[in-house]
């Protein structure tokens, strides 16, 4: 199978416009039980409360019925759980649950699409790809401003985008490469399969449910056309100045030589929006003067410093180096900074009445995990003040574990020497 998905990958690669009409067969019993085998059976279950364990019992005779269903199209996916998460601002995130066969359904699905698309995706994109991630966006943008002649960057950031993919839209993209009708009778299947929500059933008109399988790569399959194809081919003709754009799945940044070309883009981004039904989030959207000469520009003009900006969880911002020479420089934004606080006070607060070596144990497990991400080139003393605040909640947590005192700072830090805390790292050079 993995032979067959190398071959649909290398001709959508060597092909300037493949289309493909017959894939629907290659969703067969041996690729769905290799997606029973990468899932993740720890994830939570869906609206028939199915494990990975309960599914795998009869899996021989479970699959054989789903190949047979999918077959004669009698196969219908069950609507998906709906359930929220919170976000950073206090709001909540909506997330859809799918059962367990559909999340076979959906990764099989996936996998077939993954090898058409991925070898058409352009470079800028970042989000939901293989040996691609955050880190890499972030190395992009820090290098484009820093080498670039970048002075305005628009910083935009979609509004709900997974609610309000349009689904005739999505058909009409797929249909460029897929003429398959089975294969798109699937998809639109499981867009139109509705959602759960307090025992009540919901149609889906629009959206692909957050958290699903299939989501994050017909996400990328909309804004590859929406966004990217078209700065590519549209916005960089137009442009003489240098340019770049950066996406990672709902979140973009595009950076540009001159005012009257950001200006340009980013009236013609909010109509190009509107096509496609979607809306550019006005709180979190916007285009500021920034980098080497946007700097260098206000200063002489008498206004500041230029502003700074977000993006993945960084705060991009204009430094200087210890010689006094410009400097792009980012740190983890005062948003997150405060959010991570938030869950690891709860949770020292929460476990402090464990050990304090099980408390740091664990706790040195989401340090490492914080560092990890957030451990990047120029961070490191954002970094070691988070760890500070994080000692000072654990001293405050252990000393209210009874009536009497348990540490001094002086017994504190002497207790840190025996079962230390994880130190700041910087893991991902920017260079």
């Amino acid at each position: 199978m993995g032979t067959k998905l190398e071959r649909i990958a290398e001709i959508s690669a060597e092909t300037k416009k493949p289309v493909f009409t017959s894939i629907y067969h290659l969703i067969n019993a041996e690729l769905l039980k290799q997606c029973h085998k990468e899932l993740d059976g720890k994830k939570a279950v869906g609206v028939d409360k199915v494990t990975k364990e309960e599914y795998g019992k009869n899996l021989d005779r479970n699959i054989e019925d789903l190949v047979q269903r999918l077959k004669n199209k009698s196969f219908k996916p069950l609507p998906s759980l709906r359930v929220y998460i919170p976000k950073g601002n206090g709001k909540m995130r909506p997330l859809g649950i799918a059962s367990y066969e559909d999340k076979i359904v959906q990764m099989a699905v996936k996998k077939v699409l993954e090898a058409i698309y991925e070898p058409r995706f352009l470079n800028c994109m970042y989000g939901f790809r293989p040996n691609r991630g955050c880190h890499e966006a972030v190395k992009e943008v820090y290098q484009r401003i820093s080498y670039g002649k970048i002075s305005y960057i628009v910083d935009a950031d979609i509004k709900g985008f997974f609610d309000h993919i349009n689904h005739d839209w999505m058909m009409r993209f797929l249909e460029w490469h897929i003429q398959d009708p089975n294969l798109l009778w699937l998809i639109k299947k499981y867009l139109k399969a509705g959602i759960m929500e307090d025992g009540k059933f919901e149609s889906t008109e629009e959206g692909s449910a957050q958290g699903s399988v299939m989501s994050p790569m017909l996400a990328n399959i909309y804004m590859h056309n929406v966004l990217t194809l078209w700065f590519k081919f549209v916005v960089k003709k137009t442009l003489k100045g240098d340019c770049f754009l950066v996406n990672f799945a709902d979140d973009f940044v595009a950076g540009f030589q001159y005012k009257s070309e950001a200006e340009w883009y980013y009236s013609a981004l909010k109509e190009r929006m509107e096509q496609f039904n979607l809306e550019l989030e006005s709180s979190k959207s916007r285009l500021i003067e920034f980098g080497r000469f946007a700097e260098t520009n206000r200063l002489s003009r008498g206004i500041g410093k230029p502003e700074a900006f977000d993006f993945l969880g960084f705060t991009f911002y204009c430094g200087k180096t210890r010689k006094g020479t410009f400097a792009l420089k980012l740190q983890t934004s005062r948003k997150k900074f405060e959010r991570k606080l938030k869950e690891y006070k709860l949770w020292i607060y929460d476990n402090r009445n464990r050990p304090v070596r099980e408390i740091i144990k664990e706790l040195n497990v989401k340090l490492v995990g914080h560092y990890r991400y957030y451990g990047v080139t120029w961070n490191y003393r954002r970094l070691c003040a988070f760890l500070h605040r994080v000692q000072q909640f654990l001293f405050k947590a252990v000393n209210r574990r009874g009536c009497r005192r348990a540490y001094t700072w002086g017994g504190f830090w002497e207790m840190l020497k025996c079962y230390p805390l994880a130190k700041p790292k910087t893991y991902y050079c920017l260079y």
